[in-house]
């Protein structure tokens, strides 16, 4: 290990001062909660890419053959600028577009995107259920007179117990 020079003051991990509030920061990220929730956004945006294509790639397709293929891309209206056939063209010419197509393309979007994960959430759940419902009942509890007789026991006992102690030992 290379020697620092003379006028560099050796450190050590004792003489650092270390905030409070960085011990919190890092129990806080340690807390099992925070890791479970860092652990769900990755998951949840490699999900989000798997239903992104899911819409684009399948569904989108078979509903424009649905609606006769409409295309709302080029749905839009110009505000200043020239009047161009496509909405690319538009937005090369610099023009400033209102685009009711690509909004229509995201609420269509949207729509397909909340269909697919309420079929998930439902395929999901219904595993979660059958998974519960094989595990074994909790044992029933007793009978109401069963447990005032054992409260009576209870009761008993600390009497004798009480006097017992009470009565001098020879």
């Amino acid at each position: 290990m290379a020697k620092l020079p003379d006028h560099v003051p050796d450190l050590h991990v004792k003489d650092l001062h270390v905030p409070g509030w960085l011990g919190e920061f890092r129990s806080f990220l340690m807390r099992g909660n925070v890791v479970d929730l860092a652990v769900g956004v990755i998951v949840g945006a490699a999900f989000t890419a798997i239903v992104n294509s899911l819409v684009k790639d399948i569904f989108t397709p078979i509903l424009g053959l649905l609606i006769g293929g409409i295309d709302f891309t080029n749905l839009f209206v110009t505000l200043r600028g020239p009047h161009l056939a496509t909405l690319a063209e538009a937005q090369k010419a610099g023009a400033v577009t209102l685009n009711v197509g690509l909004f229509l393309n995201a609420v269509i979007q949207f729509i397909i995107i909340g269909f697919v994960i309420f079929w998930v959430v439902k395929v999901i759940n219904r595993l979660t259920v059958k998974k519960e419902a094989e595990k074994p009942a909790a044992p029933a509890a007793p009978p109401r007179n069963e447990v005032l007789l054992q409260d009576i026991l209870d009761v008993l006992k600390a009497d004798a117990a009480q006097k017992g102690a009470a009565t001098p030992k020879a």
